[in-house]
């Protein structure tokens, strides 16, 4: 049987946090049993906003080097950086010239992020769904695992692809570029900001202690974890609207301890917050040591991050050229001789 083929990403801005490995890369690392699974860190759409060239560079790195830590296999999923295959800048300008500009303009999260930025907005981030398409349709991904914020990005590469590519070009009835189905998978961890139990845990967040990340020492897990906000309840419980703090660190705790939420529901139901935040805080410490163990095995010696780096930029560059030399065979552009 032929295996599905899934793509998925992860840009290199800030570190990774709990949100991004308990919502998304574990999900990845289950995927790859069954899938054949291409996830690259996209660093091009790192620099759709201001950025510091070295840290990004570093941030490209560690951010590879944890999607190793966290149960990517490179012997079963390649492993590459956006950036070093070519072919995604020359994808996204082709897709530009075929994306009707009124598409572009209904994009949600143009208008949220261009708010922040004022009058230093670029035409990067404006035009970062269609690199995200371009991403996405390289590699003829039968599916992309997406969450609610990444829905309208997908519904728009399966447009470009079918709609102003596939009905426009196609001169014999096959697809030039394959058409995605969104992945969903099994309810995910959703997990929020450890300062406000109703918004997600996120890389932007101005406050460091909204968010917990994979490399935090257990000094400073601990005490963001003491410093998280909760209320005057005695006991905790699972989904009660009037208390959104509860319901998150109690998920938090259900998952990294292993213990699940059936049994931590009983066992914290008459828990003080002064006995259950030390509880949480060691989960969070024992699940994160093994990532953070590997993760400083891999990023101190580089030969064999390059080695792994490598390889899935050679798989990659290979599948990607093919998509592109299609699609620019079917527009007219001259092949190279």
């Amino acid at each position: 049987m032929v295996r599905k083929r899934v793509l998925s990403g992860v840009q290199p801005t800030g570190a990774i946090h709990l949100g991004n490995w308990l919502g998304a890369i574990r999900n990845w690392v289950e995927l790859q049993e069954n899938h054949e699974t291409y996830v690259c860190v996209v660093d091009l759409h790192a620099i759709t906003v201001p950025h510091d060239p070295k840290q990004l560079a570093e941030n490209t790195l560690r951010t590879a080097a944890l999607y190793i830590a966290c149960g990517m296999d490179p012997a079963k999923s390649t492993i590459f950086i956006q950036s070093q295959i070519s072919a995604h800048s020359e994808l996204c300008w082709l897709l530009n010239c075929l994306t009707p500009m009124n598409w572009m303009e209904r994009m949600i999260q143009f208008k949220e992020k261009s708010i922040k930025q004022g009058d230093n907005v670029s035409i990067g981030l404006f035009d970062y769904p269609v690199l995200m398409a371009a991403d996405i349709l390289l590699y003829n991904a039968d599916l992309v695992p997406v969450g609610e914020d990444q829905k309208q990005h997908l519904e728009l590469a399966r447009d470009i692809a079918q709609q102003r590519i596939n009905s426009k070009f196609s001169s014999n009835g096959e697809p030039i570029i394959k058409v995605p189905k969104p992945l969903i998978l099994k309810e995910g961890a959703k997990i929020m900001s450890l300062t406000e139990g109703n918004k997600k845990m996120s890389k932007s967040d101005p406050n460091d202690n909204s968010r917990i990340t994979l490399l935090d020492s257990p000094e400073l897990i601990t005490k963001k974890i003491k410093r998280a906000k909760t209320d005057t309840t005695i006991g905790l419980e699972f989904n009660n609207p009037k208390r959104p703090e509860a319901d998150n660190l109690l998920s938090l705790y259900s998952i990294l301890s292993g213990l699940g939420r059936e049994v931590v529901g009983k066992d914290c139901a008459e828990m003080g917050w002064g006995t259950f935040k030390p509880l949480l805080a060691e989960a969070t410490i024992s699940a994160l040591k093994p990532i953070q163990t590997q993760y400083n095995e891999l990023i101190n010696d580089r030969g064999e991050l390059d080695r792994i780096l490598l390889e899935g930029r050679a798989n990659a560059e290979e599948v990607a050229q093919k998509t592109l030399s299609r699609l620019q065979l079917a527009l007219g552009l001259l092949r190279k001789n």
